[in-house]
């Protein structure tokens, strides 16, 4: 006998929650929809978070000149090693002790996971994401890329 009460109980709950579950889908049924016409009209109506993070930029100005004082904070702080500082130490030119300068900043797309660590945690504010959000490739190698122009230097403090 309690066995059978569990079973009609069992039912009713299972009747219940299908119920529940059409109600809710015959709601949506009279909400009105939402397309974007994302390749078509991608540049007029297509709207894209302003915290959507992308990928990761280091900004450089006019003069090839960035703000990144290869210090490795951002390598130390992201929790899958997408990034990878690679420095060099030149002498100084007033004889002074060797200063630490940026050779390559290598980031992975691939890796990351979008955690903004490595942005938050960076003193000189030299790295940021943005929000374009048009990544796909065929390989994986070309998510792997060089952050730092061919050719660029620290940007000089202004006094």
């Amino acid at each position: 006998m309690k066995s059978l009460y569990k079973y009609i109980v069992t039912i009713i709950k299972a009747i219940h929650s299908l119920v529940l579950g059409m109600i809710v889908t015959f709601k949506e049924f009279f909400v009105k929809k939402i397309t974007e016409q994302y390749p078509e009209n991608r540049h007029t109506t297509l709207h894209i978070a302003e915290r959507f993070r992308a990928y990761l930029v280091m900004p450089h100005d006019e003069n090839n000149e960035h703000a990144c004082t290869a210090c490795g904070i951002c390598q130390m702080n992201c929790p899958n090693q997408t990034i990878q500082v690679v420095s060099k130490m030149v002498e100084a030119e007033d004889g002074g002790k060797p200063k630490r300068v940026l050779d390559k900043y290598y980031y992975d797309l691939g890796q990351c996971t979008f955690c903004n660590l490595c942005v938050v945690n960076c003193p000189s504010h030299a790295i940021k994401f943005v929000n374009d959000f048009e990544n796909s490739v065929f390989t994986r190698d070309k998510l792997k890329m060089t952050l730092n122009h061919e050719g660029s230097k620290k940007r000089e403090q202004l006094k």
